[in-house]
């Protein structure tokens, strides 16, 4: 809110430069609070499809878990003015990478009850594989 009233004022002002510097923090911080949104779903996503890999099998309640985790990636991901998206794919990969860290630490509490620590399971589980599901599975098809 500080921001936005320090806009106003520079704006009045004819701060034009300083004004512009004002709108890219506060696109910036718009950014944040988006990839933020997204990483926490990104770790339900991979939290998921590492329990499908490791144990081989899935369930219902997984795979509405994940569904559910796709789409709202999916709608926090898209621009609501324009055709376009706030992270690119490599962006969202990055993000996926991040994500994959926690989610591996959630995942050794459930995988065959809690049976591994995060880097054992880790060993038994292929992260790329699962980081290009995730991302394939958020990105649009063409």
């Amino acid at each position: 809110m500080e921001e936005i009233l320090e806009l106003k004022e520079l704006l009045l002002k004819g701060d034009l430069k300083g004004s512009l510097a004002i709108v890219e923090e506060l696109e910036e911080m718009s950014k944040k609070d988006i990839i933020k949104t997204i990483r926490s779903y990104a770790v339900v996503l991979l939290l998921h499809l590492i329990k499908q890999q490791a144990e081989n099998r899935t369930t219902r309640s997984w795979d509405v878990s994940i569904r559910n985790s796709v789409l709202e990636i999916q709608d926090e991901n898209k621009r609501p003015k324009s055709a376009g998206f706030y992270l690119p794919a490599e962006e969202l990969r990055e993000v996926l990478e991040s994500a994959y860290r926690v989610a591996i630490n959630k995942a050794s509490l459930e995988v065959e009850e809690g049976r591994y620590e995060a880097e054992e399971l880790e060993k038994l589980v292929n992260k790329e594989e699962i980081i290009d599901r995730a991302l394939a599975a958020i990105l649009p098809s063409e």
